[in-house]
């Protein structure tokens, strides 16, 4: 409410000063309707809108997508030309299936009494038509059987000898390299909690309480530790690290509520063949955590603009980085709020940033010398003019709305975001790490939240390996199987240098 006396003043400098005073409670009060009308709009956009930043030209209608299986099974109907059709995708070409599947040939040959021609001739082949078509195997589970023989000696007193058998990862476990394997895929790579894995194996008739898997959990984490530790002195070898981080939910932490929030920070980089991906668990977002993370790092870290990272950028050697992706996207923002079918401001930032990011499409495949040379040429004139529109504008626009705070960050984080045209090989957003933390925010919707410390210390510790594996080309399942045979035996750091992903030849699933 807008306070007024109920006479006015004779004196003319206090009707001006309460002139004033109410200007600016009605400046306040429409500053806060706009916050409130944008706000509004934005949380609307977030739960019915597109997820997407692309035009709304290019986009099929959003209640097209709960009806997918029925528009292609039924026929299209003649539609009244006043109604809206949904654009159809047409059907691409079928890609054929993976060479390296194992094939089982059906023949089909015509019935005996078929063979005999119209003019009394027999029928011979002359061409074939071949079709395939995929077949799965339900899972087979089965039982190793070890049988350890005992020698002894019939003439005299000396002990008997009992046969060795290879060193197993879990030693006096139930549990194979295989369904090891199986158990870290379904849950670190499909996303399926223990709880549902205990009733995929209840259903064979096989009883092991999720108790059980969650301890194999663990317990396989800690034999992949020296493997982590040969993927993090390969990250921080890297010319550029991209970190980022989200939170976890841990029930049973010590000294803190189950509803505390506790933070997974991934980072990933290494050479462009030896890509690594690396998770860490933490009870805290503090900037000691990537400070310890990178310690000992000399490159460019590629960051968003939490403040956490700043006394790791201070650092001697290292070289912060800003993302325009998360620039881009507070103008995205600006522009879902503006009046439908009008222009503004946001367009014009938009416009221009989306320049940086086609220059950056047409230089895709050259090599670090060229395209460093394309950005000086190109980008930086769009930088230059990107730059002296933000500085011309912001000081016509209020921080408080959303066309002001993505100003606002945009000038707060310049210095780092026009850093990427200094080199050829470093990145302009940061897209690389959400990319890498994006498969534990998918089962992390599945699996809630972590039991114990050791539980979300392992899950790090696993998805660090899986990631890493299929960003080197490994089918996880495979190569998992493979090294958890042999890790057993591994012994010196030969030995687990040839287990990394990038050592190893493609590993098919047996």
């Amino acid at each position: 409410m807008i306070s007024v006396p109920e006479t006015l003043p004779d004196d003319p400098i206090l009707l001006k000063q309460l002139l004033l005073s109410a200007n600016a409670q009605v400046a306040k009060r429409d500053g806060q309707i706009e916050r409130l009308r944008e706000q509004n709009a934005l949380l609307i956009q977030c739960l019915f809108g597109r997820k997407s930043e692309q035009t709304a030209d290019a986009q099929t209608p959003q209640l097209a997508l709960f009806n997918e299986a029925e528009s292609v099974a039924e026929p299209v109907e003649d539609v009244a030309e006043e109604e809206i059709v949904a654009p159809t995708k047409p059907r691409g070409k079928r890609k054929p299936l993976p060479a390296d599947l194992p094939r089982i040939e059906v023949i089909h040959e015509l019935p005996e009494h078929e063979l005999t021609c119209v003019c009394g001739c027999r029928k011979h082949a002359i061409g074939e038509e071949v079709s395939e078509q995929l077949e799965i195997v339900p899972m087979q589970i089965r039982v190793i059987k070890h049988v350890r023989k005992v020698y002894g000696c019939r003439d005299c007193e000396s002990p008997p000898v009992t046969a060795d058998k290879p060193a197993q990862l879990i030693e006096k476990s139930m549990a194979s390299p295989s369904v090891l394997a199986m158990l870290l895929t379904t849950k670190y790579v499909d996303g399926l909690p223990l709880h549902r894995f205990e009733k995929v194996l209840g259903r064979h008739g096989v009883d092991i309480p999720r108790q059980t898997l969650a301890r194999w959990v663990i317990q396989c984490a800690a034999h992949f530790q020296p493997l982590l530790n040969l993927m993090r002195d390969s990250l921080l070898s890297s010319r550029v690290i991209h970190c980022d981080e989200t939170r976890v939910q841990v029930l049973k932490e010590p000294d803190r509520t189950p509803g505390s929030q506790s933070w997974m920070w991934v980072q990933t980089g290494g050479p462009p063949d030896q890509p690594v991906i690396l998770f860490d668990y933490s009870t805290s977002r503090a900037q000691e955590v990537p400070t310890r993370l990178l310690d000992g790092y000399r490159g460019y870290v590629m960051t968003d603009d939490y403040a956490g990272y700043n006394a790791l950028g201070a650092q001697a050697g290292v070289e912060r980085l800003g993302c325009w992706a998360h620039a881009r996207r507070k103008f995205v923002d600006a522009q879902k709020v503006q009046p439908k079918g009008k222009t503004g401001r946001a367009d014009i930032a938009l416009n221009l940033i989306n320049k940086l990011y086609g220059i950056e499409r047409d230089l895709k495949n050259s090599d670090d010398e060229n395209r460093k040379a394309g950005r000086h040429e190109r980008s930086l004139p769009v930088l230059a003019q990107l730059k002296s529109w933000m500085e011309k504008t912001q000081s016509q626009v209020t921080a408080q709305n959303a066309l002001g705070k993505a100003i606002c960050y945009l000038a707060s984080n310049w210095n780092k975001l026009e850093r990427y045209v200094e080199e050829g090989y470093l990145p302009i957003d940061n897209n690389a790490a959400e990319r890498a933390i994006r498969p534990f925010v998918i089962g992390r919707k599945n699996w809630l939240f972590s039991d114990t410390p050791k539980g979300a210390t392992a899950s790090a510790q696993l998805y660090s390996v899986v990631e890493t594996a299929k960003a080197n080309g490994q089918e996880p399942y495979a190569w998992l199987r493979h090294a958890l045979e042999r890790l057993p035996q591994a012994s010196s750091v030969e030995d687990y240098e040839a287990l990394l992903p990038w050592n190893c030849s493609p590993v098919s699933p047996s």
